[in-house]
């Protein structure tokens, strides 16, 4: 059996509901769903969606490495917009965290429109990774 262990990340916002931030279950690391959220818990809706996504992608980031990865590891990620609008705003954020964690084209993405959980945030992003 899979020993799974949740994600101790410091100085982190803690989870709204029982989830932790991430789990490592064997060689995998899964990042839950993080948003354009400071570490003092505040969703900054006041950014627009590139820097909704830049705020986003670091949150994912301080997972990974609480986990002992990086985006560099990362072989998934899945977007979540609520406007189809935002999707080329979001990409903008996203190729500078490719580029500058990658030498190849980045993991594989899904990207979906949806509904999220607080007012004014345009994005919330989950990723897997490897943990080597």
């Amino acid at each position: 059996m899979t020993t799974i262990r949740p994600i101790a990340v410091a100085d982190f916002p803690p989870a709204p509901s029982a989830f932790s931030a991430g789990v490592i279950a064997g060689a995998l690391l899964q990042v839950s769903g993080q948003g354009p959220i400071d570490l003092d818990g505040t969703v900054r809706s006041d950014l627009d969606t590139v820097d909704q996504t830049r705020l986003t992608l670091e949150n994912v980031c301080r997972v990974l490495e609480a986990g002992g990865s990086s985006f560099a590891d990362v072989v998934m990620l899945r977007v979540y917009l609520t406007d189809r609008a935002h999707f080329a705003a979001m990409n903008t954020a996203y190729e500078e965290y490719v580029a500058r964690y990658r030498t190849d084209t980045g993991p594989a993405r899904t990207t979906v429109i949806v509904g999220l959980p607080f007012a004014g945030m345009t994005v919330e992003i989950d990723a897997v990774a490897i943990i080597e």
